[in-house]
Order: C-alpha cells, then sequence, then structure tokens
C-alpha cells in the first residue's frame, strides 16, 4: 500500500502537512499527540486493513506543518482539522486520537458532529484535560500544586529540560525520557526510533499545547482549574476508548473519566484495556488493530 507525504494550505493560511495512505472507501483519520507528528502513525499505516484510506495529519506547529499563528485552545486544532476536511472533500469519516490528539479529536467530534462516523480514543488525555502539576527538584510533578497560566507551565522546572533538550537537539536526553514515559515496554527498530525523535525536535509550540490541555474540559465538571463547557453532549458519534495497562503517562483514572462522562449522557461508549504501556502501536499492534476493526466495523 502506498504511503505519500504531502502538504495543504488551509484557508486560514497554515499549511498542513500529512500522510496519505492509499484504501478503499472507508475514511480514516489520525490525529498524533503532543512531542510527536504524523511519522508515528507508521505502524497502523502499514498494517490497517488495506479498505481502509487512511489520513494521518501533522497538527499545526508540528513535523512540516506551519505555525504562522500560536494556538489558543485544543479548539483551533479542530478547526484547522475542519478546514482540512473540507479541502480535500471529507464530510464523512472515522476519527482517532492518540494521547493529546484524544482531546483534539473529542474537539472535533464537539464542534462537528456530522463529520464524524465512529471515535476510538488511544491512551486519551481525558475529558476534563492533562493537569500540569509543579515540578520537584527531582522532577517528580507535587499533585497537590496546579500550574494555572502559560507562564508557570513555561517557567517549571520539570519543563525547562525538556525545552532546553529540544532547543539542542539533545536525542539522547529525549530518549531517556521517551524510554521512561513512552516506550517502557518495547522499543522501536533503531532507524525507526530514530526518526521518531527527529520529528521530536520540528515541534514549535510545546508550551502551548501544554496550556491548552491543561485547560481542556468538555465535561460537566469543574476540573480543578476550569468550569466544563459540556460539549461532550455534542458528540454523536460511538466511541472507543483504548488503553494500555501500564501507561505511565496517561493514568488509568483518564480513561475512567472519559467514559463515565460520555455515559452521563448516555453515549455509545466502550473501553478496552490492552497489555501494552502508552503506545500500544508498538507494544501490541495486533491487539490494538483487532480492535480497531471491530469497533469499526460493528454495525
Amino acid at each position: 500500500m502506498k504511503v505519500e507525504l504531502k502538504k495543504l494550505t488551509l484557508l486560514n493560511g497554515e499549511t498542513m502537512g500529512y500522510r496519505e495512505r492509499s484504501g478503499g472507501e472507508e475514511v480514516l483519520l489520525l490525529i498524533h499527540g503532543n512531542q510527536s507528528s504524523s511519522l508515528q502513525w507508521d505502524v497502523l499505516l502499514e498494517k490497517l486493513d488495506q479498505s481502509y484510506k487512511v489520513y494521518a495529519v501533522d497538527l499545526r506547529g508540528f513535523g512540516t506543518s506551519t505555525y504562522h499563528t500560536s494556538i489558543q485552545s485544543l479548539k483551533d486544532f479542530s478547526e484547522d482539522l475542519k478546514l482540512f476536511a473540507d479541502e480535500l472533500g471529507l464530510d464523512r469519516f472515522h476519527l482517532m486520537g492518540w494521547s493529546n490528539g484524544g482531546g483534539v479529536a473529542m474537539q472535533l467530534a464537539a464542534d462537528h458532529p456530522d463529520y464524524v462516523q465512529k471515535l476510538i480514543l488511544l491512551a486519551s488525555l481525558s475529558t476534563r484535560g492533562y493537569p500540569m502539576y509543579k515540578s520537584s527538584e527531582a522532577g517528580v510533578p507535587i499533585t497537590d500544586v496546579r500550574l494555572k497560566t502559560k507562564e508557570e507551565i513555561t517557567n517549571d522546572q520539570g519543563l525547562q529540560s525538556t525545552l532546553e533538550a529540544m532547543k539542542n537537539r539533545d536525542k539522547p536526553f529525549m530518549k531517556k525520557a521517551w524510554d521512561f514515559l513512552v516506550f517502557s515496554d518495547n522499543k522501536p527498530e533503531e532507524e525507526q526510533y530514530e526518526r521518531y525523535l527527529e520529528d521530536v525536535f520540528k515541534q514549535r509550540n510545546v508550551v502551548d499545547v501544554m496550556d491548552a490541555a491543561n485547560r481542556f474540559n468538555i465535561s460537566d465538571e469543574f476540573n480543578g482549574l476550569v468550569d466544563g463547557t459540556g460539549e461532550i453532549s455534542q458528540i454523536t458519534a460511538p466511541v472507543l476508548v483504548v488503553w494500555g495497562t501500564r501507561d505511565c503517562l496517561t493514568p488509568r483514572y483518564m480513561t475512567q473519566e472519559i467514559v463515565d462522562d460520555f455515559r452521563i449522557y448516555e453515549k455509545d461508549v466502550d473501553a478496552i484495556y490492552l497489555d501494552a504501556g502508552h503506545s500500544p502501536l508498538i507494544d501490541n499492534p495486533e491487539e490494538l488493530i483487532k480492535a480497531m476493526l471491530d469497533f469499526l466495523q460493528k454495525k
């Protein structure tokens, strides 16, 4: 199956890079997480049933996409994706978001419910966001001290080391962090891992994205920082939540919050727990793809 790296200029002036995989009439749109890009969907692009035509985007400020205008919330990414879909004539598609991309996917499904057939959330942040906490001197989150502003996030000593590593293209530092947080079980092939790390350094909006995730909240609950918008009520697509039981980056309680918040509105939601860490694509691709296909093909 052919995968092409392409670019498309949106009506808002941003240029979006994306990978397009040939396939059938069913369309699947993939949204990556933070410190990532469309590249990290490579396993899925290779292994997923060829009956699906797949688009994996680089969000604004990631990978090959531009970052002319800073994002203020995950809704900005949602609007970019709406423009992207319109340019390509995609008016109905399945949607899948990984990690922070899960929040973007939920926002898009809430903003434009008619576009989304089915929604898959992989190791996703909560419907109530991803809280940012102050770091101790040892770099451990102090979970009773919530960071509230972009300035506080920028100045946090835990993030400072990451920003410095990205500025200096410190690959050993970044690999050590990814080994602990993302690839804690299995590791990508050496050349594959090198490509992933190279794309990490292309990101230009780390703080903006963390701030947006910290304030994201489409539930009806107060999340400790902001009131919920209740936009979850606008999502009409059936939802599958997939979480790895050894995920040390997205806690289990976030998966439970997603399920609980959707069920308040009696939405069609189910959760599957895989033997994996934060990247089931590397740890357990066979079981992940089976769960995806069972969900997408269910009538």
